[in-house]
């Protein structure tokens, strides 16, 4: 049974590979063309659900499907920007755009530090149902990026614990504390019983 990663997104497709030690394809992998998919949910969990069934209902029962949708939320920012993470700064927007967006709604605050944290939900789907598990990172954002490690809001992001951004620590630090690096840890025998359970 093949697993297909429900992304576009090269470094969340590398963070898959690199903790499942095997072979998982991005969905332009397995399809010809990738159709549009709103996601128009109003948590994580459910845009983790509109993409893996979208996905799952185009490629069929011979594959399981597994969407990650996750993003940071700043709750002095009344959460912001939370499910719109990876469009906060407009659809299309750049992880460099969005990341930029943030610190100027910072700055323009006047906040230099603040808590936040990321979700991450991670969606299953397979002939033998859909499942959900959720990880999280606490810590805080800061007004300016440092690092050039990590993709997204991570420069700009200390986990609790340390006192450098996910932009500068090394990638191996944020494989082991990550949001992602958590939900899969929970969906990892989920995913592991429903190959077995496929396999029958």
């Amino acid at each position: 049974m093949q697993w297909v990663l429900a992304t576009g997104n090269r470094g969340k497709l590398r963070e898959f590979r690199e903790a499942f030690g095997k072979e998982i394809l991005g969905m332009d992998e397995v399809l010809d063309s990738v159709p549009e998919i709103v996601e128009d949910a109003d948590t994580f969990a459910g845009n983790a659900l509109i993409k893996a069934k979208a996905i799952y209902d185009l490629l069929g029962p011979d594959y399981l499907v597994i969407s990650d949708d996750s993003g940071i939320s700043v709750p002095v920012l009344g959460g912001a920007p939370g499910i719109y993470s990876a469009r906060y700064a407009g659809e299309g927007a750049t992880d460099r755009e969005n990341l930029q967006k943030l610190i100027e709604v910072l700055k323009e605050r006047g906040i230099q530090q603040t808590p936040a944290y990321y979700t991450a939900a991670l969606a299953i789907v397979g002939a033998l149902g859909e499942y959900v598990v959720h990880g999280w990172m606490h810590g805080k954002v800061i007004d300016e990026a440092r690092g050039d490690k990590g993709f997204g809001y991570d420069p700009i992001f200390i986990p609790e614990g340390y006192d450098r951004t996910l932009g500068e620590l090394d990638e191996s630090v944020k494989a082991g504390i990550s949001h992602r690096a958590k939900a899969i840890t929970l969906a990892r025998p989920v995913l592991e019983l429903l190959q077995r359970r496929g396999g029958e």
